[in-house]
């Protein structure tokens, strides 16, 4: 996973906890709220669960920016990084956008 490797690297190379941490948390739990997606018991729960992890993504968008402004990562895997990012966004938000309509 990624997202692991980069906080190791931050957290060998820059000894930087907190910050790591922060982006640590909001990564994987982006991956963790989706598998619980699959175990959904209702549509609404389903909505209610890739919310989460949509909300998850933009926060780990946001702790990528601060480090990159924070030179506590590189250019190259902060922008490979973000990039990944932004794709999980647009799936994840095209999920949502398709549930809801369905609702509609």
């Amino acid at each position: 996973m990624k997202s692991i490797s980069l906080y190791k690297k931050i957290t060998s190379e820059n000894k930087e906890y907190v910050l790591s941490k922060q982006f640590l948390r909001s990564s994987t739990s982006i991956g963790a709220n989706v598998e619980e997606t699959i175990g959904a018991q209702s549509e609404r729960d389903f909505l209610s669960k890739i919310s989460i992890s949509y909300k998850e993504a933009r926060e780990t968008h946001y702790w990528l920016r601060l480090l990159k402004d924070s030179n506590y990562i590189s250019y190259e895997d902060a922008t490979e990084m973000l990039s990944l990012c932004e794709e999980i966004l647009r799936i994840i938000g095209k999920i949502q956008i398709t549930i809801k309509s369905r609702n509609s």
